[in-house]
């Protein structure tokens, strides 16, 4: 690494360590230099050098840093990696949200674009003529309008009406929910939200939803509701099945990027790899095992095997010689 290099690495992580420092709390040299996995050292001299050209900090003994309320950073520089990684992660969003998302994440590439040194844009031009996402939509999730308004909603914490079909019942029900988060689940999204109407916390998938309506009620978190806590405790619950999957070994690495459940246990041999993880929905589970076809086994639960068994069936008919 010759010295412009060095350089701009240090002058980056000199920016990066004023976002930091821009937190609600003081953040301690040891939480520094572990973020950004340097020595307590190389920290205490990034600090003399932003107190030297006038950055705002202030210091408590054995309680840490921060700056001075009300300080703002210039205009920020970004590294042809670093746009390339926003600008893709722009693409991703569009591939996953509502046509709302979709026109704001064209919004932030083109202001991110349009600051960028002409070197900068010349390489991201080059890279976007070269890189391809879902490039034969195989993967495209559902449009879904009301994703931006439950986001916002979140956000608000304001209260959501919703019109929303129940599957396993055919009907349509109306109803007021407390929107506490968003989760995508492999191939679709899904709102955690307190139900009025049953009194507890409950799932909507968001493509179920005919109509939505955002509230003026503003609502105060369950509970001190924690989003990883409760998706921990759900694949924990009684109605939660144990499933073991015996998965090719050659086809593994890519199949457990998306199973739909947090992995608990994995027995490796030479060949294959059998995966244990708990799940509610043994109907959806045994749709997304069916991609599979003949390449995985269902060891456990029974039902699900029968679920499984039970699909492949109907195909077989669907396809069958008339």
């Amino acid at each position: 690494m010759n010295r412009d290099e060095r350089l701009l690495k240090r002058t980056d992580r000199l920016v990066s360590l004023i976002l930091f420092l821009r937190g609600r709390r003081k953040r301690t040299v040891g939480e520094m230099a572990r973020h950004f996995r340097v020595s307590e050292r190389t920290i205490y001299r990034d600090l003399r050098s932003l107190a030297e050209i006038g950055v705002p900090l202030s210091s408590e003994s054995n309680v840490g840093y921060e700056l001075l309320k009300g300080y703002s950073l210039p205009p920020i520089i970004f590294s042809g990696r670093q746009a390339a990684a926003l600008l893709m992660g722009t693409e991703f969003i569009k591939l996953r949200s509502d046509a709302a998302i979709t026109r704001e994440a064209n919004e932030v590439a083109e202001k991110i674009r349009s600051v960028l040194p002409e070197s900068v844009g010349r390489f991201i031009d080059t890279l976007n003529e070269r890189t391809a996402l879902d490039p034969y939509w195989l993967h495209k999730t559902p449009a879904h309008e009301y994703w931006a308004s439950i986001s916002e909603a979140i956000a608000d914490r304001r209260t959501v009406w919703i019109e929303y079909y129940v599957r396993s019942r055919k009907e349509i029900t109306q109803r007021q929910v407390d929107p506490l988060a968003l989760v995508f689940y492999t191939d679709h999204w899904t709102l955690i939200a307190f139900d009025h109407l049953r009194q507890g916390i409950r799932q909507f998938v968001l493509e179920y939803i005919q109509d939505l309506q955002v509230l003026t009620r503003r609502f105060e978190l369950p509970g001190g509701f924690e989003l990883e806590a409760y998706l921990q405790a759900r694949s924990a619950s009684p109605s939660s099945m144990l499933v073991r999957v015996r998965f090719p070994a050659s086809i593994y690495a890519a199949a457990r990027r998306s199973i739909p459940a947090r992995v608990e246990h994995e027995e490796v041999t030479d060949d294959a790899v059998i995966v244990s993880f708990r799940f509610e929905n043994l109907d959806y589970l045994a749709q997304y095992l069916l991609r599979y076809g003949t390449q995985i086994t269902v060891l456990t639960p029974p039902a699900l095997r029968q679920y499984v068994r039970s699909l492949a069936m109907a195909v077989a008919a669907q396809h069958a010689d008339t």
